[in-house]
């Protein structure tokens, strides 16, 4: 998986940036829409930064309706990491009808 480590991030942070972003995808990400808005990551990596932020194992102690992903400055609410899963399934088109 690339996850946004390409040579143009190597010679713009260095080495060891590039190294953090691919050991931990949510380095870099302030929110889920910035997600959503790299240009570099394809769907499928995008999918995959999300659900992670999503996870449980992203969960804040005593917030249920917190995540914060290892890499990112602040949690976020689970409400936004859903609702950037939710507009990737809009623009790939496999939102389910309502």
């Amino acid at each position: 998986m690339r996850l946004a480590t390409s040579d143009q991030l190597i010679q713009q942070q260095g080495l060891a940036a590039a190294l953090e972003r691919w050991l931990r995808p949510g380095v870099g990400f302030q929110h889920p829409r910035d997600v959503l808005k790299d240009p570099l990551l394809d769907a499928a990596e995008k999918r995959a930064v999300l659900s992670s932020w999503a996870s449980d194992a992203s969960a804040v102690q005593d917030q249920p309706g917190q995540r914060w992903l290892l890499g990112t400055p602040e949690p976020v609410l689970l409400s936004d990491v859903r609702e950037a899963l939710a507009r990737l399934d809009r623009i790939e088109g496999t939102a389910p009808p309502n």
